[in-house]
């Protein structure tokens, strides 16, 4: 069967399981909408949570970053996963205690102000639209190669696929989805790893593998990361073991606006006010984190074993020879394959046929190559995006795995697609429509309404899937700046801080996403963009070498410090509120033994 068949089958059978889960869980009340009842088993909560989180991102991007980053992306992992402990540990007991449905239901309640709420949901939205444009383009990616559509109608079949399952379940509905689509993802990814780390090591865990030996060709013996080093200096690029990504300050900068924007983004917040009890929030957190793992321990060896099987691709002798590269006539199908996608691009910058791939920065390499006739590195373009999903195609695995892993990719992009938009319709329907313009309204009306903000949800993420806009379009780390801004510092000093009141609260956010967004503004275009540029460069006007990606982290700092400064110069909040703050933080019962 070809592959073209067996990806429909495949992806088909996958969109019939979630719809039809839909139709199971459809929600028949505000509550199961918003936050599925609050009847979800912490396991359950735990994989459904992994899922929502294992965007396109983690699933399509990742392993590509670390393909062409090395030891660099390494904050992707730290980052990421790190901010599960933050969560678990300082927000989602205490938050799911608290017992509302939305993240700005909580500072409103918290900073007992309309505007503090107006202001998060502010930030939300634009947080969670910067976030969904990533996983639009997953979908569009995915379907563009494998199902030979349009990018444009691999978009509105996603979208209509969200829009059944979201619009009818909601919370309820998109739980159990994202359990099936956990299911499906995880073993999208894990299978072909296995297959390649045997195929490159003998070892059928990918993770082991990583740190093996090569077990075939003419480097069996030799540790596969020395391998991998080795090709990548002998083309001139960094050794691939040791690269950073542009200094050490910014790698460490990096890694904390991926950790409190993790914390911080409200698809993720929101899964635990979906369990029964408080101990269930904690518990929760820590299956997602196991489930997690199990993704991203893998990452590093498909990221690895990616790049040197793409290398033993283009290279068909010694690296390091000139005549060693590849006629162009003779790469294999899936290279023309993604060709035609436009993700992978070459060009034959000297006319002789073959594909010359050197770091062309490199001075040393860049001299020795023009005694051949190079004339630049005639790769010019090798997506990120491309690494995991073309990686069974460089192996020459089965035609039934690569379709798995097509189904993978849609499910990872689907279910954080799902999460996002049912924090922004719940944002619009409970927190502005019901919370500020119309009390009163009935929980019929109030069903109604979050359905109508999920399709106009769908739709506003659709136009951007479309037509993204230029701060957003390079990578969704902007989204976890934006995050870790605005929504992570006010939900702490919210928690922890009795004294920060409604004005400080709200100058806080307003600062700490203003003064983020500016930075990428000024910015844009010249992002430190994994893989697109030489790691190692920066840009002479950022601050302190910190990359717009990684400026959450300095916009997280103002956030507090502005909040703060302006809460001790104003009044203290009530004494109710204050209280409100203990009773958060203080466990039932506790002092009961000794009256206090």
């Amino acid at each position: 069967m070809d592959l073209n068949t067996i990806t429909y089958i495949v992806v088909g059978a996958t969109f019939l399981l979630y719809i039809g889960i839909a139709i199971w869980a459809r929600a028949g009340t505000t509550g199961e909408f918003y936050v599925a009842g609050k009847g979800v088993h912490p396991v359950a909560n735990g994989m459904a949570t992994a899922a929502d989180w294992m965007s396109a991102a983690s699933f399509i991007s990742m392993a590509g970053l670390i393909a062409f980053n090395g030891y660099g992306a390494s904050v992707f992992l730290m980052g990421w996963t790190g901010g599960y402990v933050l969560l678990a540990l300082l927000l989602a007991p205490y938050l799911r205690k608290f017992g509302k449905f939305t993240v700005p239901e909580f500072i409103g309640e918290r900073f007992y102000s309309q505007t503090a709420r107006l202001v998060a949901v502010i930030c939300l939205i634009l947080a969670s639209v910067t976030y969904v444009i990533g996983q639009m383009k997953g979908i569009g990616v995915a379907f563009s190669r494998f199902l030979e559509t349009s990018y444009e109608q691999g978009l509105f079949i996603g979208m209509g696929i969200v829009f059944v399952y979201a619009v009818l379940g909601g919370m309820k509905g998109i739980t159990y989805t994202q359990i099936a689509q956990y299911v499906v993802l995880i073993f999208a990814y894990t299978i072909p790893a296995v297959f390649i780390s045997m195929n490159l090591t003998g070892n059928p865990i990918p993770q082991l593998g990583l740190i093996g030996e090569m077990t075939t060709g003419p480097h069996a013996g030799m540790d596969m990361m020395a391998r991998l080093d080795q090709v990548v200096t002998d083309l001139g690029f960094a050794q691939y073991s040791e690269q950073v990504m542009g200094s050490k300050l910014n790698m460490f900068v990096y890694t904390l606006s991926l950790m409190i924007g993790t914390a911080g983004l409200p698809h993720v917040i929101i899964r635990f006010f979906t369990v029964p009890k408080v101990k269930d929030a904690r518990s929760s957190a820590g299956w997602a984190l196991v489930f997690i793992a199990i993704l991203y321990t893998t990452a590093p060896a498909v990221g690895s074993m990616a790049r040197l099987n793409l290398m033993n691709t283009i290279q068909t002798g010694p690296v390091g020879e000139m005549t060693a590269n590849i006629e162009y006539a003779k790469v294999p199908d899936w290279f023309r394959k993604w060709e035609a996608t436009g993700l992978l691009k070459y060009e034959d910058k000297n006319g002789d046929g073959r594909i010359q791939y050197y770091n062309e920065k490199n001075a040393d390499m860049a001299k020795k190559a023009e005694s051949y006739g190079w004339k630049g590195n005639e790769m010019v373009k090798v997506d990120n995006d491309i690494m995991v999903l073309a990686n069974p195609e460089i192996a020459g695995l089965p035609n039934w795995v690569i379709a798995i892993v097509v189904a993978g990719g849609l499910a990872a992009a689907l279910s954080t697609a799902a999460g996002l938009l049912l924090a922004i319709a719940s944002a619009v329907s409970h927190d502005v429509i019901k919370g500020m313009i119309n009390p009163d309204i009935s929980e019929k009306s109030e069903l109604l309404a979050s359905r109508l903000s999920m399709i106009g949800a769908i739709a506003l993420a659709g136009y951007f899937g479309l037509h993204p806009p230029g701060f957003a379009a390079g990578t969704v780390a902007i989204a976890f700046g934006l995050a870790a801004s605005s929504i992570f510092p006010v939900l702490m000093m919210g928690i922890f801080n009795k004294k920060v009141n409604r004005a400080g609260a709200i100058w806080g956010m307003i600062s700490g996403i203003g003064i983020t967004m500016l930075y990428v503004f000024q910015h844009k275009g010249i992002f430190f963009i994994p893989g697109t540029a030489f790691l190692g460069d920066m840009k002479p006007d950022w601050f302190f070498g910190i990359s717009p990606n990684a400026f959450g982290a300095v916009g997280a700092v103002v956030n507090f410090v502005v909040a703060i400064a302006v809460s001790k110069v104003t009044a203290e909040p009530p004494e109710h509120i204050q209280h409100l703050v203990e009773d958060i933080r203080v466990p039932k019962g506790a002092g009961a033994a000794t009256d206090h």
